[in-house]
């Protein structure tokens, strides 16, 4: 395979890191089939037309179902508003495409669970779009804990989040909806908390939690001062059991004032502890339990060529990677899974799990009991 037609849905936020991804990952890596940008959606054509020529796409539509049955498209992108994932994702599936989805998966758990069985059968390769997970810092974390750097995990501790939400007079959106968003701060920030907890502790086995809608009503866009209610959650916090028995808590708020992209780790270890805050991407923190008393204390690993793949970005430590670099590396992830016929990761039957534990801490903060995954 030479080359794979990419075909994006989307021109958002993440539309533009799919696209900015997908122009770099061969020139970053060098060991990949050549992206081709063959096709992009958005809504309205004009504004379709528009975005493909920044983005350097061939063509546009803004059509999505005309895009995904697009014979040059081999990879369907879909960065679109969480209620019409599933509905994009099936039909690329169903057309023998392999699709790269943006998180949440589906609104519902029932649906995501029906999307990865469909995902299964169709022999497309799929992932989800977890960026934080292919940070070499979070890499290197990984590589710690089985190396034995901390000893025996006992404890994960993670929050994560952002004050998008913190302003009780911005205009009500389509996020407040169930409808339209499904969770709240679990579906938008809470799953990319989860997908780092699994990835460092391992899967988690159940859970009690507690949630809370922080500002009832949000003001209708020109409409008088008249407010509409929120539906779903601005804040939640569990008490998390994984399978291999570590305990943990974790904690999201899109209304935390400040907050920008705050993602912090520690994992507590019978032997030290490693720490991770995402304002400070490049960065870890490691505390070991060796050496004279006074003179034991954190230390900062700072990326580098050290840990891959920083070294295909940039051959010197210090020099930095950013949020857009992280998605370079899941779309090589992608590409190279896709060539040599083996699953990425996280697939669709990864990221189930990470949606039953967001959905699980969702039960729970509405029964109070502890939920099973």
């Amino acid at each position: 395979m030479d080359s794979i037609g990419i075909g994006l849905i989307g021109t958002g936020f993440m539309g533009k890191c799919h696209a900015l991804a997908y122009r770099s990952v061969k020139a970053v890596f060098g060991d990949v089939p050549a992206p081709r940008l063959e096709v992009l959606c958005d809504v309205p054509a004009a504004k379709a037309e528009k975005m493909a020529g920044e983005f350097g796409f061939a063509r546009s539509t803004d059509d999505w179902r005309q895009l995904v049955d697009d014979p040059s498209v081999d990879l369907v992108c879909i960065t679109t508003p969480n209620k019409s994932h599933k509905d994009m994702a099936a039909a690329a599936l169903s057309a023998g495409k392999h699709v790269h989805l943006e998180k949440p998966m589906a609104l519902t758990l029932g649906d995501a669970k029906a999307l990865t069985a469909l995902a299964e059968t169709a022999g497309s390769r799929t992932i989800v779009g977890y960026n934080y997970l292919h940070n070499p810092a979070i890499q290197h974390a990984r590589q710690l804990i089985a190396d034995g750097a901390i000893g025996r995990i006992v404890h994960f501790r993670g929050m994560v989040d952002e004050d998008y939400q913190a302003d009780p007079d911005l205009p009500w959106t389509w996020r407040a909806t169930k409808a339209d968003a499904g969770l709240g701060t679990l579906g938008d920030l809470g799953c990319h908390l989860i997908s780092l907890a699994a990835w460092l502790a391992g899967p988690i086995e159940s859970l009690v939690a507690e949630t809370r809608t922080v500002h009832a009503t949000r003001p209708l866009p020109d409409a008088g001062g008249e407010r509409r209610l929120v539906e779903n959650e601005d804040v939640a916090s569990a008490l998390i059991t994984f399978e291999k028995g570590v305990h943990g808590i974790v904690s999201t708020s899109r209304s935390a004032w400040g907050r920008k992209n705050s993602i912090m780790l520690e994992i507590h270890g019978t032997d030290g502890m490693i720490t991770f805050d995402q304002e400070r991407l490049n960065e870890l923190r490691l505390y070991q339990n060796r050496g004279p008393k006074a003179e034991q204390g954190f230390k900062t690993i700072l990326s580098g060529p050290a840990h891959p793949p920083y070294d295909r970005f940039v051959p010197a430590a210090g020099h930095q990677l950013g949020f857009n670099d992280l998605k370079v590396i899941e779309a090589h992830a992608f590409l190279t899974a896709i060539a040599n016929g083996h699953a990425a990761y996280p697939s669709f039957s990864d990221a189930l799990h990470f949606e039953a534990v967001i959905h699980a801490i969702a039960e729970s903060g509405e029964t109070g009991q502890r939920v099973r995954i």
